[in-house]
């Protein structure tokens, strides 16, 4: 899943509705690359910490990928680096 543009609190639930469709497996670890997004606030965040809650009642997880450095203001505040996995890239991400 790949994000483009701002990940707030008025796009939160673009993010969410497409990521409780996903058909998850136990053990899987799908990916949401952040290389698009140009801002996040905690609305943002929020839904990312959702579409986690998510993968995790189906025995999985989710990773973040290409996380841009001008949006980790958000994380740092509220922790998520402590919840998610986090990439480098989109590419390099352990998909399951």
């Amino acid at each position: 899943m790949k994000i483009v543009g701002h990940l707030d609190h008025a796009a939160a639930d673009e993010l969410r509705e497409p990521a409780a469709a996903l058909a998850l497996r136990p053990g899987r670890r799908p990916v949401v690359d952040l290389g698009g997004t140009e801002y996040r606030d905690s609305g943002g965040t929020t839904a990312l910490l959702v579409v986690r809650d998510h993968a995790i009642a189906a025995d999985a997880d989710v990773a973040l990928a290409a996380v841009p450095d001008h949006t980790m203001g958000v994380p740092q505040v509220v922790g998520p680096e402590h919840v998610f996995a986090l990439h480098p890239g989109g590419e390099a991400a352990d998909r399951h």
